[in-house]
């Protein structure tokens, strides 16, 4: 019975974090809902973590991006899906990485979540490539985050343009 009530509390716990807090629950376009919950962390979490010590931010998003990775797995035997649409956690993390040393403010950020939300959606290589090929937690989380890698190196551009 104890076991199964600590099973229990393991699923849950992962359920939640592996859908952005609910959001890939969202009926329509949970991977925006989950990049919108995304935008939010790096607000209120990231980025005054790393405006307070980049090294930190990125010790503390390497950790978090690897238990991701255990969690995006777990919740795809939950659900018993690939890359459920209702795992977001890698849109969390990858408006992180999208959002990582470029600006805060409300227009960079609004800028950041577009091209994040494109990138993620359209995946050029190697985004394609490592969603096709590289299975589990890591396959889920890993594709985000080059799609992230190409938004934030967009982002940066413009930033230094404008």
């Amino acid at each position: 019975m104890l076991w199964s009530r600590r099973l229990s509390v393991v699923r849950s716990v992962v359920i939640f974090f592996a859908t952005g807090f609910g959001s890939g629950f969202s009926p329509i376009a949970p991977g925006t809902a989950g990049s919108i919950v995304g935008a939010l962390v790096v607000w209120l979490v990231f980025g005054p973590l790393w405006r307070r010590s980049v090294t930190l931010a990125l010790l503390v998003f390497a950790i978090v991006f690897i238990a991701s990775c255990r969690i995006a797995g777990e919740a795809e035997r939950i659900f018993n899906e690939h890359d459920s649409p209702k795992i977001v956690i890698d849109e969390v993390l990858g408006m992180a990485a999208t959002m990582f040393l470029n600006p805060l403010g409300w227009q960079y950020m609004a800028a950041g979540f577009l091209i994040f939300r494109l990138f993620d959606i359209i995946k050029p290589p190697p985004a394609r490539w490592i969603d096709r090929e590289v299975g589990g937690g890591a396959g889920v989380m890993l594709d985000d985050l080059a799609a992230a890698v190409y938004a934030n190196l967009a982002l940066q551009l413009i930033a230094r343009l404008i």
